[in-house]
């Protein structure tokens, strides 16, 4: 398992390679929220999201064997990009194994960071079983992007850097899609922060992290349809499921409106450009899901990496806010 140990040593590691990212707040979010918010903002981060944190901290401590053998990952965009980011920066050669239908921007980003990218279709096959098969023939060292203790102690670092800003925490809300950054947030809080109360926040249509955190049974969404396209991971993990449930403090769920209307909100007003799941901490607040009336609250914006266009289509749907 991993434990706070592990998120301190990988601190050292990403010391004057990760970003410290910065900490923004906002009288007009506090006012609508009735409480103190302080937002991590991981999507200032190298290769736009927390996720760097991970892969550095995962490819940094392989062997020279390891190295030779070259890695490989499977993902939508974020974690594909900090592989493809980190195995140029510890000369490693990265394989990614995205969906066809990946946003286009986390694709010629993860290729221009240099990694080999091999496309799949979700609706027929299974991105595991395609990275195990390139696996099988090339030998590379897989870095999953969630279920892995470097990784989990990596993204730890986010929360680890948050409350050390900010002092200690009510809440912390933390986006949810396999569960790394949530386990590590959780392992962060707990040390630093004991009294604060951690709460993982899935969008609706992929709540198999809820529904897994409350009945104790892994549960399975697959190819969600949801905007959060960094939240339609199948499951939680082997290693992310138990660490959920040990030091997580409960779990919501927020609307795909939800995330477009706390996203426009984070764009015009904070001058924060937030993809749709890096904002799903902070929607659970600014669409009330969740009272946080006279806390403070700290939320992590998980990442940026949002395809223009699409995003622009998203609010031209919005109506008024609410």
């Amino acid at each position: 398992m991993v434990s706070y140990e592990d998120i301190a040593a990988a601190a050292e590691r990403l010391r004057d390679v990760a970003h410290r990212t910065p900490v923004a707040t906002s009288r007009t979010l506090d006012h609508r929220l009735g409480g103190s918010a302080f937002l991590k903002c991981e999507s200032l981060q190298r290769a736009g999201s927390f996720k760097f944190r991970g892969a550095y901290n995962a490819i940094s401590r392989l062997s020279l064997e390891e190295r030779q053998r070259g890695v490989l990952t499977y993902s939508s965009g974020n974690h594909a990009q900090a592989v493809a980011l980190a195995g140029r920066l510890v000369g490693v050669q990265p394989t990614v194994v995205m969906p066809h239908a990946a946003p286009a921007p986390k694709r010629r980003a993860t290729e221009a960071y240099g990694a080999r990218v091999v496309g799949y279709e979700p609706a027929t096959e299974d991105r595991e079983e395609v990275a195990g098969r390139l696996q099988a023939q090339s030998g590379a060292v897989v870095i999953p992007p969630y279920d892995h203790a470097d990784v989990i102690a990596g993204q730890g670092t986010a929360a680890q850097e948050l409350i050390e800003e900010t002092g200690s925490l009510d809440v912390l809300l933390v986006p949810c899609g396999g569960g790394g950054l949530l386990s590590g947030s959780a392992l962060a809080a707990r040390r630093l922060s004991p009294g604060c109360r951690v709460i993982g926040v899935e969008p609706e249509l992929a709540d198999d992290a809820n529904r897994s955190f409350r009945t104790g049974t892994l549960h399975t969404v697959r190819n969600p349809p949801t905007v959060a396209d960094g939240a339609r991971t199948p499951s939680l993990g082997e290693l992310t499921f138990p660490l959920v449930r040990a030091y997580v403090d409960d779990m919501v769920t927020v609307s795909d409106a939800d995330l477009v209307h706390t996203m426009r909100f984070l764009w015009e007003r904070m001058k924060l450009v937030v993809e749709p799941t890096g904002a799903l901490g902070l929607a659970a607040a600014y669409r009330g899901r969740l009272s946080v009336a006279g806390k403070r609250v700290g939320v992590v914006l998980s990442g940026g990496n949002v395809e223009l266009t699409a995003a622009l289509e998203l609010f031209s749907g919005l109506g008024a806010e609410e």
